[in-house]
């Protein structure tokens, strides 16, 4: 025999379900509102800073030509802002073209950009590192030019200056130093092998000290392309420890990949090649990521984690079409990074603690 069901409690059982149902959306919809999936955006070269509670985000504008540089603020990390365009490059001389992998620091209550460019390209023969500073307190303000880098002396060359792209800045025992990517002298095709090179600064426009070269494409793991290098190096420091991540391979190949430089304990100078170990490769492609590569680092907004932005390429084809992607990274009980393995597009990733 089936029971009765009156009219009173199939309208309850109605409501029940419909309660149900909402109950799960908002659930389904604020587990959503949890998670984000890569990429994050289009583009190469990510760079990421923090400050005052906001993400900016520095990229060039106008493709590989790149011809100026934006700046991007957003509240979360998992979401970049508005692009607001800071700098245009001009119409001729050494950084009217090829504008590349530009780099947003802050020292001393002012806003800084370093930035490689050419005078022409292809080929990329020309490229050069300059830096611009802010004219106020805003990063996303007028920024005036302060001029070429000095990343080694050419007296053939008219800028006086050798190849240079890549540069990174940070102040490291109360001293400032810049890292970058560069040739052991000015050549007359870009397959030229690119070298890592250190050097200290007086302030955050000028390079004071000679540059040392504290890295070569010299490994296995670093070598078998069509040009060996080594670029997009990036200091990377936590209690104490310093370490210098880097790209290598081939930018436009699925074997672009991460290597990384460590300052030994017992090391009293930077500025030598016998103070750095090498190891990697520390983050590289699977069958579903390529060419992952040129990483900056921050941290989540209450400082729980660490989150590692890079780019990837989109095919396995030859060229440089990529977007940028995030992905939170561990530490080694040595103190080391571990960035794992990167995560495919489209896969749901927990966004930062305290977002």
């Amino acid at each position: 025999m089936n029971p009765t069901i009156t009219t009173s409690s199939f309208s309850f059982l109605v409501l029940f379900c419909l309660i149900l149902g909402h109950t799960a959306t908002q659930a389904q919809e604020k587990n959503e509102a949890r998670t984000f999936v890569n990429p994050v955006g289009q583009g190469a070269d990510p760079w990421v800073i923090r400050h005052k509670n906001h993400y900016y985000v520095c990229q060039s504008t106008g493709g590989i030509a790149g011809r100026g540089i934006s700046v991007s603020k957003s509240d979360k990390l998992s979401k970049l802002g508005k692009a607001v365009i800071v700098w245009n490059a001009p119409r001729k001389g050494w950084n009217s073209n090829q504008i590349w992998a530009p780099e947003l620091h802050y020292f001393n209550n002012k806003w800084y950009i370093y930035y490689a460019a050419g005078q022409s390209g292809p080929p990329y023969i020309y490229q050069r590192s300059g830096v611009l500073e802010s004219v106020t307190d805003d990063p996303q303000g007028k920024y005036i030019d302060k001029g070429l880098l000095s990343t080694g002396a050419d007296p053939k060359d008219q800028t006086g200056n050798i190849w240079a792209i890549d540069v990174n800045v940070a102040e490291i025992r109360g001293k400032l130093y810049a890292v970058w990517s560069g040739w052991e002298k000015n050549a007359a095709t870009d397959k030229t092998v690119q070298h890592l090179y250190l050097a200290r600064m007086s302030n955050p426009w000028t390079i004071s000290s000679e540059r040392v070269k504290i890295s070569s494409p010299d490994q296995q793991w670093e070598t078998g392309g069509p040009l060996n290098l080594n670029e997009g190096p990036q200091f990377l420091l936590r209690k104490g420890q310093v370490f210098i991540v880097y790209s290598t391979r081939e930018s436009w190949t699925p074997e672009y990949r991460l290597g990384l430089l460590r300052l030994k304990k017992e090391a009293k100078v930077l500025l030598d090649a016998k103070s750095w170990e090498k190891t990697g490769p520390v983050f590289q492609g699977t069958e579903q990521v390529f060419g992952p590569g040129h990483a900056s680092f921050t941290q989540s907004p209450d400082n729980k984690e660490w989150w590692i932005f890079y780019h990837a390429k989109k095919t396995t084809e030859p060229g440089w079409s990529r977007d940028m992607r995030l992905q939170k990274f561990s530490w080694n009980p040595d103190g080391s990074p571990n960035f794992g393995t990167p995560i495919p597009a489209g896969v749901a990733i927990q966004v930062p603690s305290g977002e």
